[in-house]
């Protein structure tokens, strides 16, 4: 069942990436990169999420300044604070550096709040995945525990960012 499951996100993940609705402006950053690296190092994995953590906040502080204090995104960028600031101290427990935050300079901004939630979707989708994967490898105990809570926020994300994307005119569930 998980199987399938992480299959179905990866899919749905590479099919909502070609239709443009993609957070970081390069490839090999954050989940995208994660998702595409074959062989994974516990730095690797613990440098691809932060950096997928530091993406969304960006980006949800970027729409918020655009659109204004909508929810999810006001809720959300708060927990993206917190994700990071569990983040951190794992790097310097297994004696890494904790990379630098430059993800305001790859944003790419969506044209509009309806595609700002499509954007969250895709990106917390491939966060799922990206968690997933890490946890199919032998992990230190505090690591996994981290993974296990941000992957799991990252699934109350998902189901926030769809309930507001099912209210756009036009997209609602049948």
């Amino acid at each position: 069942m998980k199987k399938k499951f992480f299959v179905l996100l990866v899919v749905l993940s590479l099919v909502l990436s070609a239709t443009g609705a993609v957070f970081a402006s390069e490839s090999g950053f954050g989940a995208e990169g994660a998702l595409a690296d074959q062989d994974l190092t516990l730095e690797e994995m613990l440098t691809y999420s932060i950096q997928d953590e530091y993406i969304a906040q960006a980006e949800y502080a970027e729409i918020i300044s655009v659109y204004g204090s909508v929810k999810p995104f006001t809720n959300i960028i708060n927990a993206e604070g917190q994700h990071i600031a569990a983040l951190e101290p794992l790097f310097a427990d297994n004696g890494f550096t904790v990379p630098v935050n430059d993800a305001a300079s790859r944003l790419v901004l969506p044209a509009s709040l309806q595609e700002s939630y499509q954007v969250g979707v895709t990106a917390e989708i491939n966060n799922i995945a990206m968690y997933d994967r890490f946890l199919a490898e032998d992990l230190p105990d505090d690591v996994r525990a981290v993974f296990e809570s941000l992957r799991e926020a990252s699934v109350n994300h998902l189901n926030a960012f769809q309930k507001n994307l099912d209210k756009t005119p036009g997209r609602g569930r049948r």
